[in-house]
């Protein structure tokens, strides 16, 4: 079903009201609110950029971000939060309670991703930490390090700012979303039970390689399914000079590579997204050995389930016929549920859109189209709470000007180059978020 939305915009006051599905109505001044929390910004901004830097500097891997968690507990006691460390392992949850009205989660990440920074930039991070048994470089390159910068700003926002609105805040820093357990590592952990209750709506952003100072967003569905890929492929270790004495297990995972894409370009319809990526593989020891098992993990990402389950299937037989043609035993195969798709509720979308086209104006706009990367924020959604997820650009607007031309490519999330512009993208996330939650917590 689409909706339409009827706006009516008071240029000099910022006063908008919106008419959209029965029931949904909004009567918000937003160029005060947004000068306001602008106000709160130039006197925090240097506060917040220190607190990036640092954390930027000091990336942690899931379920290992005991620094990171600390580090965000004590600065929601410093603003008056109720603070409670360790759910989830390592997540944190803050509680701000403002008089009647709804409860309001707003959440970010905390972990890193075992890679090595390339930036070159001055606070570029060298940590390590153990990732799978190994020692790991450790990078913020997703970005969660901003959205924990602008969720801080946020919460200093809406104290500050606590006569405009009325209710409870439930903010949550959630471990390990990069290996989609944090989310369900809370809930498990009481989240719902023993904090006051299931919160009535929620809110989240990712940034994005798109121009500082713009935020998207789509109703529906917003983000892909999410499936891990394990597989070994067994063969028969010898001399790398007598392969006819062996099963090379490395050949046979060559040919799946290649032959797995079938599904998605013959299988799969054509108008579904679907991908299959493999991003790691481990096998052998040296060039003159052939080992007996090959080690493949991968990533497949869908938006329905009837594409899902035909690449799922796909993946399995692929692999199987793989080890059937070399004659070797039959492969191990895992394909691990990380995540479902993240579903925006309309009325909120709608009631959450307008608020930002009136604050942003022409900086602001739908997403045309799903994202295709993975999110467990679907976790808390799948849990009853009707939620927005939304994006923020990070790079100077004549630098995306000049790459749509041909010039060079934007590094995007989770490549070593990427490189968000620290203090637009954050206030533009402060700003946005700030008002999102304002909007539904007015006139309780």
């Amino acid at each position: 079903m689409r909706l339409l939305h009827v706006f009516r915009l008071s240029a000099a006051a910022g006063a908008i009201a919106l008419a959209a599905s029965p029931g949904v109505a909004l009567a918000l001044d937003v160029a005060a609110d947004k000068a306001a929390v602008d106000q709160v910004l130039d006197g925090e901004y240097a506060h917040l950029d220190a607190l990036y830097r640092d954390i930027h500097s000091h990336p942690e891997l899931g379920f290992q971000e005991l620094r990171t968690s600390a580090k965000l507990a004590a600065e929601m006691r410093n603003l008056g939060f109720d603070v409670t460390e360790h759910v989830g392992k390592t997540g944190v949850v803050a509680i701000y309670h403002n008089g009647p009205g709804p409860m309001v989660l707003v959440r970010t990440e905390l972990d890193a991703l075992p890679m090595e920074e390339k930036t070159g930039l001055p606070y570029a991070s060298r940590a390590k930490q153990t990732w799978n048994g190994t020692e790991t470089f450790v990078d913020h390159s997703c970005g969660h390090d901003i959205h924990m910068a602008s969720w801080v700003g946020t919460a200093k926002a809406l104290v500050t700012l606590k006569d405009k609105w009325h209710g409870t805040l439930m903010f949550i820093a959630q471990p390990a979303e990069e290996t989609a357990g944090g989310a369900k590592g809370m809930l498990d952990d009481g989240l719902f039970t023993r904090f006051g209750g299931k919160p009535d709506m929620g809110f989240a952003l990712h940034d994005a390689p798109f121009a500082f100072g713009q935020v998207r967003w789509i109703s529906g569905v917003e983000s892909s399914n999410a499936d891990g890929l394990e597989i070994t492929f067994k063969g028969r270790g010898g001399h790398g000079a007598m392969p006819n004495a062996t099963i090379d297990p490395i050949l046979i995972a060559a040919h799946f590579i290649v032959d797995v894409q079938s599904v998605i370009s013959r299988e799969k319809d054509p108008a579904a997204f679907g991908v299959v990526t493999i991003g790691a593989i481990s096998a052998g020891s040296a060039g003159n050995i052939i080992p007996d098992h090959a080690d493949l993990r991968g990533t497949i990402r869908t938006f329905d389930n009837a594409a899902r389950a035909k690449i799922l299937e796909g993946v399995r037989r692929t692999a199987q016929a793989a080890a059937a043609m070399a004659g070797a035993p039959p492969p191990v195969v895992t394909l691990t549920a990380n995540g479902k798709s993240v579903y925006n509720d309309p009325a909120l979308t709608a009631r959450t859109a307008a608020v930002f086209q009136a604050a942003f104006g022409d900086k602001a706009s739908v997403n045309p189209a799903p994202t295709p990367t993975s999110e467990d924020f679907s976790e808390f959604v799948d849990a009853g709470v009707p939620c927005v997820f939304f994006n923020i650009g990070v790079y100077d607007p004549a630098r995306v000007a000049a790459a749509q031309a041909g010039g060079p490519p934007l590094p995007v999330n989770h490549s070593p180059y990427f490189a968000p512009a620290p203090e637009p993208t954050i206030r533009t996330g402060v700003e946005a978020m700030s008002l999102a939650v304002m909007n539904v917590m007015q006139g309780a």
